[in-house]
């Protein structure tokens, strides 16, 4: 009981900490409140006529100022205080760990919302209990994880305004109007969260059941919703909107929230907190498989890591494309960011980013072949992986190869040039879509050859689903590689449109292989219950992996769009004029990338630890808490 209440306690003050310093910006604000309210009718005395307009820089609506402009930093401790460190270092810091925590407890909760669900609806009553106790698990971690993240926000926001005042300040006057929203939206989840987990054995059964699962779906708009309103304040920053050319307020502030690359960034960072989500849980599960000390503890938690990883792979899947669409829009926006990102400065990150991604989809299939070690009858697909792990292979060397090589002036004028004769061809768009196209469409055939690992279709029309699958899939790799290679035959401005029928060949693999798939195997003929627990300790290693480089992915592509704005806070709007207005070297950003992920897991594993700690015992009625033939995300087991 007194660890409990120690628990609670632990949270109760964390939430008022973060209450407090999210009120505390408002109040810096509100001298920039009493200044904006007194304009106006100071510019009354003067005169209607007088009524200062301005020109927005995106939109190019003309609109009243009613703020002041952006001001002018000078490189003094007034505008950058020192501490005898890098500043831009120590915000970094705190912003990725804030980032890392705040995706983590966004994703889980919708987790939970969908296992509930499925536990809402099953028939089977056992089977039922293991899907509510499972969504119990996670949500007991994401409560205590959801603690911490309150005090990394406090951090954050004392981070701000200690190292960079007149920034965060300017920010502040700019996004006033909903920073109020902001905050009563956040006592808002906060206290759906705390009813939601103290009152999950309350509303157990019946209508309650429902209302439960009600607000398990309000928790999770308001989690979103503030997703968005985060991620306006990077929008802005990258490319910023309902502002003059001075960089002031125009009265606009959905302008001001809703900028070139707030959709984009909205999807993709939605899209990637899931896939993280779901790799943290199973790494979770993963580390609770290899210390458990029983046949039931491994099937329960085999089963867990399984649900979590193919939760976060339904949205690792499409991750690439909305990242495809965030660079179009970069691009669309300006084009000298697209260049600096893709082509200039920081293009060797995206190198690195290729090899994650490889690491990413990699992981999974193996995960995926070693879990069709649970399955009777899966025999039969074994002798084909080597012929996936060659598309793999292939597409994972393509995506990665470079167009252009670093090189020493002697190498250099060898070649004749930075692009090199052979491996440059490789390194077109056309080319590295073809092979990442290639690498998901293969883990879609993977996740098709597991659905039906141990089962075996009675339709009558089997054979010729079969036949048919196998001709799509073979006709959508040949147009996958062959527009890849036409891409070499015309011009670049041509060639980038190729990857639009590319996506549509994968996404029809995964949406019409999917559907067909599920009709074929409803009612299968099942040659052997699913083992759950009895697969290779190799496998939860995948798991880790694939958590583990997820992470690192998430702080890499986090300072790859911050560093695109180079010498600016506020893109061409609020220039940054600290020491630190630099690009770091990619072996420094290596380093603290590195450096965040290894804290983060460290500290994730304290709160595993704290969130286990009393936690109920799965229900065992039918031995082992193993499920069995009950339907599960993306298997149908």
């Amino acid at each position: 009981m007194g660890l409990v209440a120690g628990k609670k306690l632990f949270s109760i003050m964390a939430l008022g900490a973060m209450i407090g310093l999210l009120l505390l910006p408002i109040a810096v604000s509100l001298p920039s409140l009493a200044i904006g309210a007194d304009a106006p009718d100071a510019v009354k005395k003067e005169g209607e006529a007088k009524v200062e307009k301005g020109r927005d820089v995106y939109y190019k609506t003309e609109g009243i100022v009613v703020g002041a402009p952006a001001p002018k930093t000078t490189d003094g401790p007034r505008d950058y205080p020192r501490y005898n460190f890098e500043s831009r270092v120590l915000l970094w810091f705190a912003n990725q760990q804030h980032l890392y925590y705040g995706s983590f407890v966004l994703a889980v909760p919708i987790f939970c919302m969908v296992i509930e669900f499925m536990g809402v609806v099953t028939k089977d009553k056992a089977m039922a209990k293991r899907y509510d106790q499972l969504a119990y698990d996670f949500i007991k971690i994401s409560l205590t994880a959801y603690s911490l993240t309150a005090i990394l926000g406090g951090i954050l926001i004392f981070t701000f305004l200690t190292l960079y005042p007149a920034f965060f300040g300017y920010l502040s006057s700019i996004f006033r109007p909903v920073m109020h929203i902001y905050a009563l939206m956040f006592v808002a989840e906060s206290g759906t969260l705390y009813i939601y987990y103290y009152g999950w054995d309350k509303m157990k059964e019946g209508f309650l059941k429902w209302i439960h699962l009600s607000m398990s779906v309000i928790l999770n708009v308001i989690g979103t919703l503030l997703m968005f309103l985060a991620n306006s304040w990077i929008g802005f920053m990258m490319s910023p909107a309902g502002v003059d050319e001075q960089g002031r307020y125009l009265g606009n502030i959905w302008h001001v929230i809703h900028t070139a690359l707030w959709n984009p960034l909205n999807v993709h960072r939605i899209l990637g907190n899931m896939a993280f989500g779901g790799g943290v849980v199973a790494a979770y599960a993963a580390y609770k498989f290899l210390a458990s000390k029983t046949d039931e503890d491994r099937a329960h938690y085999d089963w867990m890591g399984y649900i979590a990883m193919a939760l976060g792979v339904a949205f690792l899947i499409p991750l690439p494309f909305a990242g495809y669409w965030l660079m179009r829009e970069v691009y669309a926006y300006r084009q000298q960011m697209g260049i600096t990102l893709m082509g200039g400065l920081l293009a060797w990150l995206f190198i690195i980013q290729a090899t994650m991604i490889g690491i990413l989809f990699l992981s999974t299939n193996y995960y995926l072949w070693q879990a069709l070690g649970r399955m009777r009858g899966a025999e039969k697909y074994q002798r084909y992986i080597k012929y996936l792990v060659f598309l793999l292979v292939c597409g994972f060397l393509v995506f990665i190869t470079p167009h252009t090589i670093v090189m020493t002036p002697a190498e250099l004028k060898a070649m004749g040039g930075q692009q090199h004769p052979v491996l440059g061809n490789y390194g077109v768009m056309s080319a590295k879509n073809g092979g990442i196209n290639v690498i998901i469409t293969t883990t879609v055939l993977s996740f098709v050859w597991y659905m039906r690992g141990n089962k075996v279709s009675t339709v009558s029309w089997s054979k010729f689903g079969n036949i048919f699958m196998g001709v799509f899939f073979g006709c959508a790799y040949l147009n996958i590689i062959w527009l890849a290679i036409y891409g070499y035959y015309i011009p670049a401005n041509v060639r980038v449109g190729l990857s639009v029928p590319q996506v549509a060949t994968t996404l029809s693999c995964l949406f019409f292989m999917f559907a067909l798939n599920g009709v074929m195997m409803k009612g299968a003929k099942q040659m052997g219950p699913i083992e759950w627990g009895k697969i290779s300790a190799r496998s939860q290693y995948a798991l880790i992996m694939l958590a583990t480089a997820f992470t690192w992915m998430m702080g890499l592509m986090g300072y790859i769009r911050s560093s695109v704005r180079l010498f600016w806070h506020v893109n061409e709007i609020m220039r940054d004029n600290s020491p630190w207005a630099y690009t770091h070297t990619v072996g420094f950003a290596a380093n603290m990338i590195s450096f965040n992920v290894l804290f983060f897991w460290v500290s994730i594993l304290f709160v595993f630890w704290l969130g286990s700690l009393g936690i109920k015992k799965a229900p065992v009625e039918a031995k082992a808490g193993v499920p069995g033939g009950a339907p599960q995300p993306a298997g149908g087991h």
